[in-house]
């Protein structure tokens, strides 16, 4: 009988202690695997569970792992100015364009809207005119008080110093959506897309989504006139970007539109380069060889450099207020993570991730 009572006591202790451990590992700042070891891959539109849930700010207890930026001189990003870079979508309440404003230097600074991705030309050939007004409007209610539309279809009349006289005045320049090869048609190798560079060497800012974003990358995904599905186009004026952020290629709207996949081909072919897939509404606020996660939901990282285990896809997703090293390949700052929007929400309506 006392063996009995005995016993029963010593397996209360302990699971007691058991519980103890338990609860002491839940509540543990969350961590990455060292650099060089693959990380643990979930699918996309499932939240990491080592994250702390929802926005807002950081729950107590959490400190993020924080490293130092590589040194010397940027590869990818400007050396000076920013690059906000846009996955579509909506973006009212992720604050992504309020701080494209700040970073320009607020309502007071210089903006160029660049609408041309929207198209040159009608269905029926005629060229496609822009109304600035429109272009604009909704800059003016921002708050933006010296704004002005930039267009033309003629890459002759965007070698003309005329064309660039506003734009070199101009603290920022802003990408609208689209198609991305009309923007490459319009402006490739002329005068404005140099003075595109300058925005940025003077310490501006240059921003955009959708196409806007990828216009911004140095290869030209989805560069064929025949349809955006074409990942890699054999058309050669179509697949290169005006590299604001070099070495790279930029997909978007990769919750909408299922497009997780899409650019593994890409990065197979030139594993030189980084693959970035923005969901909608998100954003990264590049900086020289770093950038960092804004918005509403996840960005997906393609790196051929990285060893993969053979049941991961090859992509690992960065979060919300993540920071990540370009030349290092490495996130040097672990942000809190974001809810993903649920189906049927005004954020995600239909697209079936969660």
């Amino acid at each position: 009988m006392r063996r009995s009572i005995l016993s029963l006591a010593i397996v209360a202790l302990l699971a007691a202690g058991s519980y103890v451990t338990y609860a002491q590992t839940q509540t543990q700042t969350p961590t990455r695997p060292p650099q060089g070891q693959a990380q643990p891959q979930q699918a996309p539109g499932q939240q990491n569970p080592a994250r702390p849930q929802g926005r807002g700010q950081t729950p107590p207890g959490f400190s993020a792992r924080t490293l130092p930026p590589s040194p010397g001189p940027a590869e990818y990003g400007p050396e000076k100015g920013t690059l906000v870079i846009v996955g579509g979508g909506n973006t009212d309440g992720t604050g992504i364009m309020e701080k494209f404003i700040e970073l320009a230097g607020g309502l007071d600074a210089k903006f160029i809207v660049v609408p041309t991705a929207g198209g040159n030309k009608n269905p029926d050939g005629t060229l496609h005119e822009y109304k600035e007004e429109q272009v604009i409007a909704g800059w003016l209610k921002r708050g933006v008080k010296n704004v002005h539309m930039l267009h033309t279809a003629d890459p002759k009349v965007a070698n003309t110093e005329a064309f660039v006289k506003d734009l070199r005045e101009a603290n920022a320049v802003w990408f609208d959506g689209g198609r991305q090869w009309n923007i490459v048609d319009s402006y490739a190798n002329t005068l404005t897309e140099k003075e595109f560079h300058k925005v940025l060497e003077r310490g501006g800012v240059i921003g955009g989504s959708s196409a806007g974003a990828t216009i911004q990358g140095d290869y030209l995904v989805r560069g064929d006139t025949s349809g955006a599905d074409v990942m890699m186009t054999a058309e050669p004026n179509h697949q290169h970007g005006f590299a604001f952020l070099r070495k790279s290629a930029i997909d978007q709207h990769q919750n909408t539109r299922n497009r997780w996949d899409d650019l593994n081909a890409v990065i197979d072919k030139m594993p030189d380069l980084l693959g970035i897939g923005l969901s909608e509404g998100t954003a990264i606020i590049v900086k020289g060889d770093t950038f960092e996660v804004m918005g509403k939901w996840k960005v997906a990282i393609h790196d051929n450099q990285r060893l993969y285990q053979p049941w991961e896809k090859p992509y690992y997703m960065l979060n919300v207020g993540d920071v990540y090293d370009m030349k290092a390949r490495r996130i040097i700052k672990l942000g809190i993570g974001a809810n993903p929007p649920r189906r049927g929400t005004p954020d995600n309506p239909g697209s079936g991730l969660q």
